[in-house]
């Protein structure tokens, strides 16, 4: 039996990958394909090559806690989209909210979104090469042609700028290497699912030029029935493609340039009712409305002041408007790398996407006409970086660049609220710009053999100019027209008149905004000193930052008057990194205290002045957060590979007095847990790999996740907002053929089809909108390389 050396990669999913393939071939870096780690002994565990500090380094040599998914877990586990790494990563929460599928909600060690709206912004960046992607819209990327996503817990602002206040998800897609080659990869599962991606690479002048395309289609049916029709909700079809062009005029000059273009045309989100008696929502159980052909559900949250619970079999209801959700996006990177100027190592990194989305919600999801929105998002973004790697004899190196970024964004929201007044209407239209510059520098001291300091800072100033209006009216045609005119009622002299009136460009109800900007500075500094051969421990105090803003979802005109300042984090690490028994165990741990002030914390409330509801962003709460993450890996026997994780958060508020809408009252919020932030996470898993006569193998995996309670989406941490506990079971049989020349793979998620709640908003006296977890999936994956 040939011995394979294994990296490591930190998540129980994570070290399937790197348990199948030599070091040597897991430690390319994407932007420098020939990068390698260290060789490993015989039969230990080697490294990953990373580019988390904007260099190719080494995994186990980065003083941060980093985690790393790689291609082979990726494609094995038939991963389309960052969300289904959910529960792999320690103290990482990857979710959407419930009535806003297309919403990326990274939350890292209790850190994350709070409004799906782009008004709120990002507190976890997330980079595809090396491109941050402002909007959180489409932010949960489609996983193609993939070579590894990094995942960096902690502020990261010296390097990534403002809002990496909760960490950083670093996506690295496969890069031309100058060579042919490629592969072709089907896959067919339950719930009708189809995917086929394939990538090929061909040279048009050697040593020169090459080309690169790759792309993917997928597509599957729903597995939530809609009691009005009786037909599935949620189907998923997808289409991307990106086309790369690899040029490299010398051997210090390197420039890619890449376009992608990705189209999903999936079916509308889905809400469903988890309302209770006497709510504005609320549906009894067993009811039929407009002819639906299956009675109405039970609600999930039926039970008062108990969380609710997923049944054996999904429903919700859609009766008012079409099963339609588009999203078109365009990307576009130019990379330029130049090694070996007299101001070191060049990289200039030119992005630019634009995108729009649009799609209709039935928001109660039920068969009875209540209420329904129709919304359009139409955004773009241009982003330009300018960075040098240098060194200054051989203790000391640093990176020091530019950036720039300008972003704008337009919206619509049509909003029907039948169950208040029958032909009530209320349209929201918000703009916003933003402009950002910043000037960063990050420094690396050797102070002995042994110690290393580092030290950076970052100054960045934004500005946000925003403006958001909103209507009322009465009479509003169907959500599908595209006639915005409306009947509003208006009082006079004590006597109602009626008249037309376009709400997109007659004067609005309210018509709120401004223009402001910020300045603020973030830094780390830290040491990291090496015990011995391949053990590191590590100290930092990293300050990072989320920007300011005005809120764009109004209910009241003070909503979008007042902006909302920018929130700090002061996060204090200690770490280590170790690998012991001749690399046949590696154990890493990481522990951390973080102090967040001026908390940006979403607020729905009550204003007497106007008798409407009101939504705004404050700068209301302090916060503290501290936990760990502890990550081992054990190789006991040849060909077997264990690993598991355990990481632990205690989040709560040192001070916030919120304002109750329902209680009418202020209440003390101190000590309450932080939303999205589970206490205890965990991952066990086992990879076996046996090489057989001939070149061909076979690889078998199985791996266990555990995700502790949590609260989602309420201030007040109410019952029906608590999100029980999730245990999941996943597995895979791949056979490779010689070289690995072609591969057949079954593989399973949720192998024992747990029925779980993965989101709900809690929002009294209107209803509880909830969304399913994923039932079972799996299927069989063929793959064929050249």
């Amino acid at each position: 039996m040939t011995t394979r050396n294994r990296p490591f990669m930190t998540s129980s999913l994570a070290a399937l990958a790197i348990a199948t393939l030599p070091a040597a071939v897991q430690a390319q870096d994407a932007q420098s394909p020939q990068a390698q780690a260290d060789e490993a002994p015989a039969g230990g565990l080697g490294e990953i090559v990373v580019t988390a500090q904007k260099k190719a380094e080494s995994i186990q040599s980065v003083p941060i806690s980093i985690a790393a998914v790689g291609s082979e877990t990726l494609a094995a586990y038939n991963v389309t989209t960052l969300q289904a790494l959910q529960g792999s990563v320690p103290n990482v929460q990857i979710d959407n909210f419930a009535n806003t599928p297309n919403n990326a909600v990274f939350t890292i060690r209790g850190i994350g979104v709070i409004e799906p709206d782009p008004y709120a912004g990002n507190t976890v960046s997330i980079v595809v090469d090396g491109v941050p992607q402002f909007f959180s819209m489409g932010a949960l990327l489609d996983t193609y042609d993939t070579n590894r996503v990094e995942i960096l817990r902690g502020p990261q602002g010296t390097l990534f700028g403002a809002n990496t206040t909760g960490g950083v998800v670093n996506v690295v897609t496969n890069q031309p290497t100058g060579e042919f080659g490629g592969y072709v990869r089907g896959t067919y599962g339950n719930w009708n699912r189809f995917d086929i991606n394939a990538s090929v690479e061909a040279p048009l002048a050697k040593d020169l030029v090459s080309v690169k395309v790759s792309g993917i289609h997928t597509q599957r049916d729903g597995w939530t029935t809609n009691v009005w029709n009786g037909e599935d909700m949620g189907r998923k079809n997808v289409d991307a493609v990106r086309g790369q062009l690899y040029i490299t005029p010398s051997p210090d000059l390197k420039i890619t340039l890449q376009g992608e273009y990705v189209e999903a045309r999936n079916g509308a989100p889905i809400v469903v009712n988890g309302g209770l008696p006497g709510e504005g929502n609320y549906v009894p159980e067993g009811t039929f409305w407009n002819g639906a052909k299956l009675p109405m559900y039970r609600s999930p949250c039926a039970v008062p002041n108990q969380p609710c619970k997923a049944p054996d079999k999904y429903f919700s209801g859609n009766n008012e408007v079409p099963d339609q959700s588009d999203m078109t996006t365009k990307f576009f990177i130019g990379t330029i790398q130049y090694d070996n100027t007299p101001l070191g190592d060049i990289t200039a990194i030119t992005g630019y996407k634009n995108f729009t989305l649009f799609e209709y919600t039935d928001q109660d999801g039920t068969a009875k006409t209540n209420n329904a929105t129709r919304r359009r998002t139409r955004g773009w973004q241009f982003s330009q970086e300018l960075r040098s790697a240098f060194s200054a004899g051989d203790s000391f190196n640093a990176v020091a660049g530019l950036f720039y970024l300008k972003t704008h964004y337009n919206h619509y929201q049509m909003y029907h609220l039948d169950f208040a007044l029958p032909g009530l209407v209320q349209f929201n239209q918000q703009f916003q710009g933003t402009e950002s510059f910043s000037a960063f520098l990050q420094t690396y001291t050797q102070i002995t053999d042994q110690l290393k300091f580092s030290a950076g800072i970052r100054y960045t100033h934004d500005e946000v100019d925003a403006r958001s209006t909103l209507d009322y009216g009465v009479g509003a045609p169907a959500l599908t027209s595209d006639n915005f005119a409306v009947i509003p009622t208006i009082v006079v002299g004590g006597q109602t008149v009626q008249q037309g009136r376009d709400l997109r460009n007659d004067p609005h109800d309210i018509d709120v905004g401004g223009k402001k900007g910020w300045s603020n500075v973030g830094w780390k500094i830290g040491l990291d000193y090496e015990v011995g051969q391949n053990q590191l421990i590590y100290a930092s105090w990293a300050r990072g930052f989320k920007s300011g803003g005005f809120t764009g979802r109004i209910g009241v005109a003070a909503d979008g008057d007042t902006p909302y300042n920018p929130e700090k984090v002061d996060t204090f690490e200690v770490g280590l990194k170790a690998d012991f028994l001749d690399r046949r165990l590696r154990t890493n741990f990481a522990a951390f205290y973080t102090n967040y002030r001026d908390m940006q914390v979403a607020q729905i409330y009550f204003d007497p002045a106007t008798n409407v509801q009101g939504n705004r962003i404050l700068n209301a709460a302090k916060s503290e957060i501290k936990g760990f993450e502890l990550e081992v890996q054990a190789i006991p026997v040849e060909g077997l590979t264990l690993r598991g994780s355990l990481a632990y958060l205690d989040t709560k508020y040192k001070s916030f007095l919120y304002y109750d809408p329902v209680a009418a009252k202020f209440i003390d919020l101190k000590g309450f847990a932080l939303q999205n932030a589970p206490k205890w996470a965990s991952t066990l898993g086992a990879n076996f790999t046996h090489e057989f006569a001939g070149g061909s193998s076979v690889m078998a995996d199985v791996s266990w996740m555990y995700t502790g309670q949590k609260f989602y989406t309420a201030v007040v941490n109410t019952p029906r907002s608590s999100i029980q506990p999730t245990y999941y079971v996943d597995a895979l049989l791949t056979y490779y053929g010689p070289d690995k020349r072609y591969s057949i793979g079954l593989w399973g998620k949720n192998l024992f089809d747990k029925r779980y709640i993965s989101t709900v908003y809690d929002s009294p006296g209107y209803m509880g909108l909830v969304g399913y977890a994923p039932p079972r999936q799996f299927g069989v994956t063929v793959g064929y390389n050249f």
